[in-house]
This record gives structure tokens, C-alpha cells and sequence, in this order.
């Protein structure tokens, strides 16, 4: 009895050894791919500068920076871009993409980030969006809508909805699920030896109860011209300066 608990022992430390030299073995030799989006290298830093697009049809935009509790909370190697679109009548919708380095934590759940916020989502729906010319393609996006209360000035509190869409993108993929999105970089790591650099992309925009669908339909059209702009088709190599990678 004494004996097969050492063995047991010796079985599970061996298992541990292994996988810890395993593990080690991926992160001496993985390479790290090329991302699904349009960048600009920063010389000497494996992050980058994403191009989201100033200018989108009506809508101009601003440059919003890293809060200084995302710069804590996102890995040194995390690329980030933000960007606030307004259309001439006030309409505002967020855009944010975040591209992960070496480092798969900067990627994360969407209900994290939402509900640190106060957000709850009510609905979840995949819906596919058409980005169109030069080849036009089917983009799948999750659409939440989402609620939370702020408070008026005199005091109260008050129910604000908004709009949600996301999707993950890499070089050569994409999904709507942060589950299968795991899947994805296991599969590349073990078979190819590739960290494949995956991208969140989101767009938040504020909305009035009753004005979802309304919302939604101004945010297609923003998200499906924009994203010609900064994404690749699936299939197509990042390029930099011109230059195919």
C-alpha cells in the first residue's frame, strides 16, 4: 500500500515535471504572429500603433488615451487604440481595439471589463455585418445590449441602456467567442508553433430605451466602413509601410 502511494507520488510529480518543461519548451521556441489588423511598428517595441481611421463617413473622431487604470492592468506588451466617433447631429459611438504582444491576458472576457463598469447585458445576439467593396464579406460580431443607472441631478437614479459589438480577430481568423478564441491559440501553439496576436475590437454606443434597433442600424454603417479601414480580410497578410510581411 505504502508502495503505491509512492508511485502515485512519483506519477504526479513526473506529470508536473513534464508539463512545466513542456510549457517551457512553447515559450522558448514560439514565434509570434503577424496580427489581422493594419499597423504601424514602433522601432525597438513589440507593440504597435493601430490605425484606426480619424474620418468615417460624417463621423470625425478623437484620439482617447489609456486610462491609468488600464495602463496597470493591461501587460507591458498590450497595443491599444481608442478611438470617440460623433456624427454631426451628436451621435456618439466608441471604438476600441486592443492587440495582445506575447502576453494572451490582454485579451479578456467582454463581461469583465462591462461589469467593472456597472454594465449588465440583457440581450446577446451573433449577427453578421456586410463589409463591403473591394470583395464584399460576412463579418460575424456579438451585439449586447446593456444597461446600467447614473445618477440625475437631483439625485436619482436613472436606467441607461447601450449598444455593444465585438469580435476577435488574428491573421487568417476571426470568431465572436472568447472560449473558442483559446481554442485557436492552443491549436496554432501545438501544431505550428505560432502565438497567434489576437485583437479585441468593440464599439460601444449610448442609447435611449426603445431606440436599440435604431442604434444598432447608425452603428452597422460606422463599423462596417471603419473597419475596411483597419482590418484585414481573412486571408490577407498584414502589411506594413506597403510592404508585405
Amino acid at each position: 500500500m505504502k508502495s503505491q502511494k509512492w508511485l502515485i507520488l512519483f506519477l504526479v510529480l513526473a506529470l508536473i515535471a513534464g508539463t512545466a518543461g513542456v510549457l517551457t519548451w512553447f515559450k522558448t521556441n514560439q514565434k509570434l504572429g503577424k496580427p489581422g489588423i493594419k499597423f504601424t511598428p514602433i522601432p525597438g517595441s513589440v507593440t504597435v500603433n493601430i490605425n484606426l481611421p480619424e474620418r468615417v463617413l460624417d463621423f470625425t473622431s478623437t484620439n482617447i488615451a489609456e486610462s491609468e487604470t488600464e495602463l496597470g492592468y493591461f501587460p507591458k506588451d498590450t497595443s491599444y487604440a481608442r478611438r470617440l466617433y460623433r456624427a454631426p447631429d451628436g451621435f456618439e459611438v466608441n471604438a476600441t481595439v486592443i492587440l495582445m504582444g506575447a502576453d494572451r491576458t490582454s485579451i479578456h472576457r467582454p463581461e469583465y471589463c462591462l461589469a467593472g463598469q456597472g454594465w449588465v447585458p440583457d440581450e446577446k445576439t451573433k449577427v453578421n455585418l456586410l463589409i463591403g467593396d473591394p470583395n464584399p464579406y460576412q463579418l460575424a460580431v456579438m451585439k449586447w445590449v446593456v444597461h446600467n443607472s447614473a445618477q440625475t441631478a437631483d439625485g436619482q437614479r436613472q436606467e441607461v441602456r447601450a449598444l455593444y459589438v465585438f469580435w476577435y480577430v488574428a491573421d487568417g481568423e476571426q470568431t465572436t467567442s472568447n472560449v473558442q478564441l483559446q481554442g485557436y491559440l492552443i491549436r496554432d501553439l501545438l501544431f505550428t508553433g505560432v502565438l497567434q496576436r489576437w485583437a479585441y475590437v468593440s464599439y460601444f454606443s449610448l442609447c435611449a430605451p426603445g431606440e436599440e434597433e435604431a442604434t444598432f442600424e447608425r452603428m452597422k454603417k460606422l463599423i462596417a466602413a471603419s473597419v475596411l479601414e483597419f482590418q484585414l480580410p481573412l486571408g490577407e497578410k498584414p502589411t506594413v509601410a506597403g510592404v508585405g510581411q
